[in-house]
């Protein structure tokens, strides 16, 4: 399972009432660690910071990612990161 192994990012700020938290992925991090995955809640992820990142839905081109802005992945719906330049800083909130 997905969760059994080396994760690429670190999560922080956990919130239980809003169901959010923080996520940083470091400039580190090999392109090859940033594979394709679904996660089991629909969530919406806001870029807190990063440069030249993407988000990419399975059978679509990749999005750039901009600071500020929300993006919405369904629970269940193949995506991935691409790496960007530097850190990427998200914020997360999950819904049932």
């Amino acid at each position: 399972m997905l969760e059994d192994y080396y994760k690429p990012f670190e999560d922080f700020e956990k919130d239980i009432i809003k169901k959010s938290f923080k996520r940083i992925f470091k400039q580190d991090i090999e392109d090859k660690q940033l594979i394709w995955h679904k996660d089991r809640k629909d969530r919406t992820v806001k870029v807190i910071y990063g440069t030249g990142w993407k988000l990419q839905y399975d059978n679509q081109i990749p999005t750039d990612l901009e600071v500020g802005q929300n993006y919405y992945i369904k629970k269940e719906q193949f995506h991935r990161l691409h790496k960007g330049n530097g850190e990427l800083k998200l914020e997360i909130k999950e819904y049932d």
